[in-house]
């Protein structure tokens, strides 16, 4: 038998083993499996502090009443969605963001002086020629619930994700809260849009669609029970195969041959008796007797 002939078949032997063992031992096996597939759905469900993303996507280019024109800025403007991606995210954008987070309300209409009535004097009489006007407080709008935020964290919370030959680029945030991960979103998608023309030449800054309420991104339950399950199959089948490794126990005849160089005699069988059958010296004198009547 050649070497590699008796590498297959070790190779055979070792399979047929391990086919063995998984079949002797499947119940504890699925017992693994199913244990620690619950702790890592308990683990994931109950333990780990669930985290939620919202997203909003935003359009920049820059107006042109040249149609010749047009093409040529909106190449442009496709090239500086990395750039865009980057201010987005820069400290200036997020202080901005910051402050609107702590106090998020949105001027809805200016504040109106007072202003007197007007007369016009003629001939000693003295005409209305506008009325006085009373002064009105400015109209402030609510967007959302009050966060602090600081900078930094807001720096962790959110990430941009750009398309290939896209103008349109994606702003997601996340957080403890559904409610919390919307108002990050749009709180740094407004600031963006107020701030870009300030530092670059666009004029014109849209967000496509607003953040709506997060939904959970973190932890994902089902891949994580399926990690489980995984870890308690391979947990059970290392524990068998070391438990059968240790195990000296001599199962065939060709260890003894072949191994420890020993010659083979011959082979005892074993055989089970039943329980209620008991042989003594009387049965034996009994079958005796009776034979020599006959």
């Amino acid at each position: 038998m050649s070497a590699e002939q008796q590498n297959n078949e070790e190779v055979t032997i070792d399979l047929r083993r391990l086919f063995i063992l998984i079949r002797k031992h499947i119940i504890s096996i699925l017992i693994w499996m199913i244990g620690m597939g619950l702790i890592a759905y308990g683990v994931s469900e109950y333990v780990l502090v669930p985290k939620y993303t919202a997203s909003t996507q935003l359009l920049v280019n820059r107006k042109t009443a040249d149609a010749n024109q047009a093409y040529t800025n909106q190449q442009a403007d496709i090239n500086a969605v990395t750039t865009y991606k980057d201010i987005i995210t820069s400290n200036v954008i997020l202080k901005g963001a910051s402050k609107y987070l702590a106090n998020p309300v949105t001027l809805v209409k200016k504040a109106t002086p007072a202003k007197k009535a007007v007369y016009k004097t003629n001939d000693g009489t003295r005409t209305l020629v506008k009325k006085a006007v009373k002064a009105k407080p400015a109209v402030y709008k609510r967007e959302s619930k009050s966060y602090s935020v600081s900078a930094s964290e807001l720096a962790s919370a959110v990430s941009v994700t750009t398309t290939t030959s896209s103008q349109v680029f994606t702003l997601s945030a996340t957080a403890e809260t559904p409610a919390k991960a919307q108002a990050i979103a749009n709180a740094v998608a407004k600031e963006f849009k107020e701030q870009i023309p300030k530092i670059m030449d666009v004029n014109n800054v849209t967000i496509v669609a607003e953040a709506p309420k997060g939904t959970k991104s973190y932890p994902k339950v089902k891949m994580i029970t399926m990690v489980g399950v995984l870890a308690g199959l391979v947990i059970s089948l290392l524990i068998i195969i070391i438990k059968d490794l240790s195990d000296t126990t001599v199962r065939e005849d060709s260890f003894m041959a072949n191994e420890l160089g020993l010659t083979n005699l011959g082979e005892i069988a074993h055989i089970t008796m039943p329980k209620d059958w008991t042989f003594t010296a009387k049965t034996a004198e009994k079958r005796g007797s009776s034979r020599r009547r006959v």
